[in-house]
Order: structure tokens, then C-alpha cells, then sequence
């Protein structure tokens, strides 16, 4: 089983938030997760970013692998896998 570590979309139309989830490569973007590691909140200001970063890394030790839009808000939080 392939696991990467991605964005869900929540809430309504054009009010969007995100969790960043654990889940299986093949399943849908909204569908079936594993875990979820963090939120991230576009549509408030300052952006709202919360991780929990000491999951992520254990799921990237056992091989997860960083969508490139949650590797850019890891970055933007000021961490780096």
C-alpha cells in the first residue's frame, strides 16, 4: 500500500478548508484517510496553518510520501522533512 500525505476538501461552496490527511494513494481525494496530521484554512487572515509535525514525520519514515501543496506548507511553517 502506497500512503501519501495530502489535502481533503471541507466546508462550503467557495468557503473552503482543508485537513491535511495520511491516506492511501489510490483512494479519492475526499474519500477514505488514515489519519489526519493538520488543518489549513485559506480563507482567514493570516492564513491558518496547524501541523502536527511530528506525525508527519513518522509517517514520511515509514514511507509516505508529501504532496507538493502540503510540502509547500511545511515549508511555509518553517519546517523541513
Amino acid at each position: 500500500m502506497a500512503v501519501s500525505i495530502r489535502l481533503t476538501r471541507g466546508g462550503a461552496k467557495k468557503k473552503p478548508f482543508y485537513r491535511i490527511v495520511v491516506a492511501d494513494s489510490k483512494c479519492k481525494r475526499d474519500g477514505k484517510f488514515l489519519e489526519i496530521v493538520g488543518h489549513f484554512d485559506p480563507k482567514s487572515r493570516p492564513e491558518s496553518i496547524t501541523l502536527d509535525i511530528d506525525k508527519i514525520k513518522e509517517w514520511t519514515q515509514k514511507g509516505g510520501q508529501l504532496s507538493p501543496a502540503v510540502r509547500k506548507l511545511i515549508k511555509e511553517k518553517g519546517y523541513s522533512i
